[in-house]
């Protein structure tokens, strides 16, 4: 672990897309859309979207079909995650290159941190990064630069696409103050509309808040945390450890919607069984054992359950997740059926 004197933040832009598209040159500047199997007409969601496509208001998580209403005109490539897990092993490889402490964060992204020579001028090192990761993978990324983890990550989205952004307490009220509290990384819209009902709409309202208001409104812990986060706070320390996945999971989307309690029931143990399989490839034990159950139109509902003791037991994880949907009400038909294995906590 390691207390830099900067942390910068590389997000590699449109990902999932950008692969597609080096893959297939053929699809650069034009809508492309990566989902599912790569067909509008059936069912699935958009795992990303090229930046033309998003111009059209698609986005991650959307229905493939809606998203084909949207851009009419958008290219849909079925998803392949082993080639994502491929390329981002690449790119993380690159950055390992260089004078700098690494902590992944995911296919698309990882933290630098940022010491002595090297944090004399990180500008100049974001750069140097952005161009050897264009240079050996072909992938464009943005750099965001911050004194923690939570501002350089913020700083990315200031700097996408390509772009290189420095985002401390130094500025950090004049490019955060009047946004919305959901700006911040760790605030969704749940909590923004909760904040917004007590009078907090902007990130300079909530670092302005009383604390013991929003400690009794949000918990002791929680209420402290959100006001902080306003004022630019946040974790320091980048860990050079591989990146490790906290669960792994498994889920279908029918083509036609099902009512029939058994079939579900079926089809929720082969994707146990499958869940089990890739568990037993991690050769990590399984703490919890989740359901997701996505009712038709689009209501979707997650339960789970802590398992006696951790386990990698393909019998036991499928036995959990029988019996976490048995406490669903199936009263109408469903649409998308998961499950998910998440390990022990280490």
């Amino acid at each position: 672990m390691s207390t830099p004197d900067w942390v910068l933040h590389v997000d590699l832009d449109q990902f999932i897309a950008a692969v597609e598209i080096a893959r297939h040159p053929e699809l650069r500047g034009k809508p492309v859309v990566v989902g599912g199997a790569g067909d509008p007409s059936l069912r699935g969601v958009v795992a990303t979207a090229s930046y033309e496509a998003r111009e059209f208001g698609v986005h991650s998580g959307m229905p493939l079909r809606t998203a084909a209403r949207r851009c009419p005109d958008a290219i849909f490539v079925a998803s392949d995650p082993p080639a994502y897990e491929e390329v981002s092993e690449r790119v993380m490889a690159v950055l390992r290159e260089f004078p700098v402490v690494v902590e992944v964060a995911g296919w698309d992204e990882a933290f630098l941190g940022v010491s002595g020579e090297q944090a004399r001028d990180p500008e100049r090192l974001a750069n140097a990064v952005r161009e050897a990761v264009s240079r050996r993978t072909g992938l464009s990324c943005a750099v965001g630069i911050g004194d923690n983890k939570h501002t350089a990550k913020l700083a990315t989205g200031f700097a996408k696409p390509g772009g290189i952004y420095r985002l401390t307490r130094q500025n950090w009220t004049d490019v955060m103050g009047g946004l919305p509290t959901d700006a911040l990384w760790g605030i969704g819209s749940k909590t923004r509309n909760k904040l917004a009902a007590a009078g907090i709409t902007t990130v300079s309202d909530l670092a302005g808040a009383d604390p013991t208001e929003l400690a009794a409104e949000f918990g002791p812990t929680l209420g402290p945390y959100f006001r902080a986060l306003a004022h630019g706070l946040g974790d320091r320390d980048v860990t050079a450890t591989p990146y490790v996945s906290k669960s792994r999971s498994r889920e279908i989307t029918f083509q036609h919607d099902i009512s029939d309690a058994e079939r579900l029931r079926e089809h929720l143990a082969r994707l146990a069984e499958r869940v089990a399989g890739d568990v037993a490839e991690e050769g990590r034990p399984v703490a919890r054992v989740a359901v997701k159950v996505r009712f038709a139109p689009f209501v979707t509902r997650t339960r789970s359950v802590t398992l006696a003791s951790p386990t990698n037991d393909a019998a036991v994880l499928a036995q959990a997740a029988a019996d976490v949907f048995g406490r669903f009400t199936v009263d109408r038909p469903v649409r998308l059926l998961g499950v998910r294995a998440e390990f022990v906590r280490e």
